[in-house]
């Protein structure tokens, strides 16, 4: 009589066992994540219109004081790295000097010693190319309300890693496969540990963590956590 190796059957049936159980654990876990970018964006989306409605006295007396003291243009919609790698026009309150490029360019060839300090963190703590109505918008904030609207353009968040220009994706190396995996966001991780008091280093490192913990529990934490960052203004310049 020939044996029969009921082990093997055994290991057949496992094995199709947990390859079915893992199909459909993926197929779960991706319904789930769905799910949860379609609440985020609800979430986003209504407070961002709630938000504008709000602040739209502010924005319209920011505009008019913009225009008595620096003039056209108001608004600046610089090019930042989006979701997926996709470029969009990030809007900010203009803070400064229409030939800004120019400016720095002449500021770091005269003062090579700054020139570390853009390097390693892509800003400077006495930078010339802002005016003095600016520096008091960035302090506060107040220039990045215009990206309420991109908020409810689904093309940022209102929480997430900060968006950041072409030539700061190199900077996050290996990382960069982590900040493209989710909408930048108005506030996130770096702006309540920091800002520009931390090290770009330091930066990446936020960014990565809040990517792979997020939750919708932890954004509401992050935002309830921003009102008093902006306050102390530690960071901001």
């Amino acid at each position: 009589m020939r044996d029969i190796d009921l082990g093997r059957g055994f290991d057949r049936f496992g094995k199709t066992r947990q390859h079915n159980r893992g199909a459909g654990s993926r197929k779960t876990d991706t319904v789930k994540n769905g799910a949860s970018a379609v609440c985020k964006y609800a979430i986003d989306a209504s407070f961002a219109a709630i938000g504008l409605l709000v602040l739209s006295p502010m924005i319209v007396m920011v505009i008019a004081i913009l225009l008595v003291l620096q003039g056209r243009p108001i608004f600046i919609a610089h090019r930042r790295i989006g979701k997926n790698g996709v470029m969009f026009p990030c809007l900010k309150f203009r803070t400064m000097v229409r030939n800004a490029d120019e400016v720095l360019a002449h500021h770091l060839a005269t003062n090579p010693h700054f020139e570390e300090e853009w390097n390693t963190t892509r800003k400077l703590r006495n930078d010339p190319r802002i005016t003095p109505f600016g520096a008091l918008l960035r302090k506060s904030s107040i220039d990045e309300i215009p990206q309420l609207l991109n908020v409810v353009q689904g093309r940022m968040s209102l929480v997430g890693p900060r968006p950041i220009v072409a030539s700061e994706a190199e900077l996050y190396g290996a990382h960069f496969a982590d900040y493209i995996r989710v909408r930048p966001g108005l506030t996130g991780l770096w702006q309540v540990s920091g800002r520009s008091d931390t090290s770009y280093r330091e930066r990446v490192q936020l960014d990565v963590r809040y990517v792979r913990e997020k939750t919708i529990g932890g954004d509401l934490a992050i935002m309830m956590k921003t009102i008093p960052a902006i306050l102390r203004s530690r960071g901001s310049y």
